[in-house]
């Protein structure tokens, strides 16, 4: 049997050290340990990194565009016209069996798919509208319209719809008329992905100037994105409520860009707990790594959205207590049992923080069994598994 040969599509920077770019690295990269012939297309913005098996190609990135942001922007928009530029030539001067697109590029991908007539994966990090929702990217209603329907006609067209959480599996099987094609892979806790030419890989370098946490206090420690649908300005207003009662505790935040820690910065010092938060910016996966099990308490303090956070993966395989706010991003992997579940508000989430630190016996008890499940269900093996269980489908 001949391999397949696919053509992967990513309209994303590539590689940059967050969730949907691993997502895509290991797909590919256990896609072509699995015997596929792969080429990934990406934007011209990100790191190279070894990706045996995968031949990486970049679409031209103008000069005068900025560093294309997270989630929608015009940026994004003018990158994909001009992907769809690119992704046209290879299709008239190579033959592929399979178009593997990643988020948006699977509206196009879906469009030309009856004249060329490839087998169509559509792997859906999230749901397209709902992204222009979180983001508030326009309140246009004619937008998310033309947004709902060219998703609703792409998880239509596909051979296969992969989903990496139960509340987008559940969606996808309600859209299409075919459930059968939906596969659900989760993502797992994904090592450091290796740099070409370089023994270091993106995130694995440790960050010399970040020694750790304060010594003689507690930490309560986030790491990730500073977008607003994170629940930052939640989160210290939280901290300032738990300093009332916990004078020995500090905030350790980590991530955002500038301007965000500027006014998270600002929002600390307003609520007058400032002078014991940390924002040390965004820090190299493999220093998360390090000071992961230094913390008291993790958090994750998102208020809305469906699909899982990488991040959780990560926290759940440290041995470190859990708080995180109860909504489907968290419940679809978290509960009880393994993470103190608190209303996404400020109080609760405040009242959260006590109960894993006042408990060390009940938080030390979750943070075992958390770490026994990641171990259980999110292994790389099992993400392995159920790629190969993919590629059988497209033969």
């Amino acid at each position: 049997m001949s391999a397949l040969k696919v053509l992967a599509l990513a309209p994303q920077p590539f590689f940059q050290a967050r969730g949907t770019p691993y997502s895509v690295y290991y797909r590919s990269l256990t896609m072509a340990e699995l015997g596929a012939r792969i080429d990934l297309l990406t934007y011209g913005e990100g790191d190279d990194v070894d990706l045996p098996g995968v031949r990486h190609l970049r679409i031209p990135h103008p000069r005068f565009l900025r560093p294309v942001p997270i989630g929608p922007s015009r940026n994004k928009l003018l990158l994909d016209l001009v992907m769809i530029g690119v992704f046209l030539r290879l299709l008239l001067t190579e033959s592929y069996d399979v178009v593997h697109a990643h988020e948006e590029s699977v509206f196009f991908a879906a469009l030309f798919k009856p004249l060329f007539g490839y087998r169509l994966v559509y792997d859906m990090h999230s749901s397209l509208p709902q992204q222009l929702r979180n983001f508030k990217f326009s309140r246009s209603h004619f937008l998310l319209r033309v947004f709902e329907r060219l998703e609703r006609m792409s998880l239509e067209r596909a051979d296969a719809v992969v989903t990496v959480c139960p509340a987008l599996a559940q969606y996808a099987e309600g859209v299409m008329s075919e459930p059968s094609r939906q596969i659900m892979i989760e993502n797992s806790r994904f090592e450091p992905v290796r740099l070409k030419g370089s023994s270091a890989a993106s995130g694995a370098e440790d960050d010399p100037g970040f020694a750790g946490f304060p010594t003689g206090q507690r930490v309560v420690f986030y790491a990730g994105s500073f977008e607003p649908y994170q629940g930052l300005d939640m989160l210290v207003e939280a901290f300032a409520d738990l300093r009332r009662t916990h004078d020995d505790v500090v905030l350790v935040a980590a991530g955002g860009q500038e301007a965000q820690i500027v006014a998270l910065r600002e929002r600390a010092r307003r609520l007058g707990v400032l002078e014991h938060c940390r924002f040390p910016g965004s820090l190299p996966q493999q220093t998360v790594r390090r000071v992961l099990p230094q913390a008291d308490v993790l958090v994750s303090s998102r208020t809305t959205g469906t699909n899982t956070p990488l991040k959780i993966y990560e926290q759940l395989a440290s041995g470190v207590p859990l708080v995180a706010t109860d909504i489907t991003s968290h419940t679809q992997v978290l509960d009880d049992e393994i993470a103190f579940l608190v209303e996404p508000t400020a109080a609760a989430m405040a009242e959260g923080l006590r109960a894993a630190l006042d408990d060390p016996e009940q938080a030390r008890r979750r943070a075992a069994a958390a770490r026994e499940r990641s171990e259980r269900d999110h292994s790389l093996a099992a993400f392995r598994r159920k790629t190969a269980e993919l590629m059988d489908r497209l033969r």
